[in-house]
């Protein structure tokens, strides 16, 4: 009788589950998917980065089309493409084909899946049961953040990052079998039409600015350290880097959407996003602070794997091993969190959780070392996991409760967008920091160091440029093919090293203000008990 009353949820924690888990675990491959694809850890980025951003610019579109198509048709449309888009991934020659698979085609497959189950559950469960609903798809996220590195990590080391893919495609289509049996209670609504300007102006928004941040550790922020060229000419009007104004043009998208929204809201038509939802405290805040926390996630799982293979050398199941101190406190802390909301208010969870994060950031900070052997890097990892566990667990609950049953497919598109606007953000930001980190001093150590020749320092900044993050053995052993002598190419190692070491330093330093920063943003989470 249980299983049967919970049997839909099960099934949405489950595609839930699939949606969340694709990204942790190709962040845990990186070094087995840039040797098998020929390619670097910035093209790598730049996938990771776009199938989140693919996500943000379109979930508002693949709500809305559930409302047009009704929520269960929507899920096993989007389940369908999502598994078409795993498969074409799974046989990837090269990273063209995996950003298609991976970044484009999985990516609007969730743009669908996501909204719907956020409609579903509100569809199929009433009072307390539906605030359980909605705890245990925010349980499903933050275990498939913990298992990813684990999974990810087994198959990659004894098998291929393939499988796993190929597995999402079979899973997938297990779901949509699964599906049959659910009932929905809305139909397709007639005389709903997308407003394909919005559309337009969203993404055009979303992607400029996310391209901007991503590529301003090529281009310079303001100004230029690389100028890009069309057609033979370069592009640096006034001699300020091409990012300053993609940054503005996408910003000014965005204001000009938001009012295109207003007006249409006005006038009694069929706006992409209704602002006027945004009045309710208790959603922006929510929206806000699950952002924030996607942000702080995609941060770490792309800086700690990079820092983890690239520089210590272990490979995909050893970095899984790593940071599984982190993947089992989430998994804890997430049940943990589902039973704490009926003896503590939602904000007293969530902040419980924004002061883990800071804290478990400021833990990893300090343990940061050549070797990372230390207790107290492993401590900082629960801790971090703590935080993403009890976040993890409230904030669908808190803002799903903050609308009403007829806007829960909206707000479930609105979920998708701020939580993958804040994982993209966190890719392109932070990833960023951490390769000009690295790039600036690297080469600085290069130029500083009296022991190797003059002519290696245009040499390295051109390399660095092109690949900034290898394995530190692998400069020693291009330094000794290009002519150094043994001493200089173990010099310019240890350089490299330092450089590492320091990088990841910066990164985690911006983690733990953005973690700071966050905590304001949770002043209107509710402060009484929701059930």
């Amino acid at each position: 009788m249980i299983m049967k009353k919970w049997f839909v949820v099960i099934i949405l924690a489950c595609a839930q589950f699939i949606m969340v888990l694709d990204s942790t675990v190709m962040n845990v491959s990186i070094t087995e998917v840039v040797r098998d694809l020929n390619t670097t850890v910035s093209g790598l980025q730049a996938a990771i980065t776009f199938y989140t951003l693919t996500m943000a610019a379109f979930m508002l579109t693949g709500g809305k089309l559930g409302d047009i198509w009704g929520r269960l048709k929507a899920f096993r449309i989007g389940a369908i493409i999502y598994g078409i888009g795993s498969l074409i991934t799974a046989f990837s020659p090269n990273l063209g084909t995996l950003m298609v698979g991976w970044s484009l085609i999985e990516g609007l497959g969730a743009v669908l899946v996501i909204p719907a189950i956020a409609a579903l559950v509100a569809m199929n469960y009433k009072g307390k049961d539906r605030v359980v609903g909605y705890t245990i798809i925010g349980a499903a996220s933050g275990i498939a953040i913990a298992a990813g590195p684990l999974i990810g990590g087994y198959v990659t080391t004894y098998l291929s990052w393939r499988y796993v893919f190929a597995a999402e495609t079979i899973i997938m289509a297990i779901i949509l079998v699964l599906s049959r049996s659910l009932a929905s209670t809305d139909r397709a609504k007639k005389g709903i039409k997308i407003d394909l300007p919005s559309v337009a102006l969203s993404v055009s928004g979303m992607g400029l600015t996310i391209l901007a941040i991503l590529q301003s550790k090529t281009w310079g922020w303001v100004s230029p350290k690389t100028i890009p060229s069309i057609n033979g000419h370069e592009v640096a009007p006034l001699g300020i880097s091409i990012v300053a104004y993609l940054l503005l043009a996408g910003i000014a998208l965005l204001y000009f959407f938001t009012q295109r929204q207003h007006k249409l809201e006005a006038a009694g038509k069929n706006p992409l996003l209704q602002v006027s939802m945004f009045s309710i405290k208790t959603l922006r805040s929510g929206l806000a602070v699950l952002s924030a926390q996607y942000l702080i996630i995609a941060a770490v799982f792309f800086v700690m794997p990079i820092y983890l293979q690239m520089v210590l050398g272990l490979d995909a199941l050893q970095t899984g091993k790593k940071v599984f101190p982190l993947s089992v406190s989430i998994v804890i802390f997430s049940a943990l969190g589902s039973r704490l909301i009926s003896r503590f208010t939602p904000r007293q969870i969530v902040r419980s959780g924004q002061l883990a994060l800071v804290g478990g950031s400021l833990l990893i900070l300090g343990s940061i070392d050549p070797q990372m052997r230390s207790a107290l890097f492993a401590v900082g990892l629960l801790v971090l996991g703590a935080g993403l566990g009890l976040l993890a667990s409230q904030i669908g609950n808190v803002t799903m409760s903050s609308v009403s049953k007829e806007q829960t497919s909206e707000v479930g598109g609105l979920q998708g967008t701020f939580q993958n606007i804040g994982a993209s953000l966190g890719t392109a930001l932070i990833g960023s920091i951490m390769i000009t980190s690295l790039t600036t001093s690297f080469v600085n150590g290069v130029a500083n160091n009296p022991s190797l020749p003059n002519s290696l320092q245009t040499e390295v900044s051109t390399s660095v440029q092109a690949a900034p993050i290898v394995p530190a053995p692998q400069i020693e052993a291009y330094a000794i093919q290009s002519g150094l002598s043994e001493t200089e190419a173990e010099s310019i190692s240890q350089t490299y090293l330092s450089s590492q070491i320091a990088s990841l330093k910066n990164s985690m330093f911006f983690i733990v203000v953005l973690g700071l920063a966050s905590i304001a943003l949770s002043r209107n989470i509710p402060n009484k008990k929701l059930v």
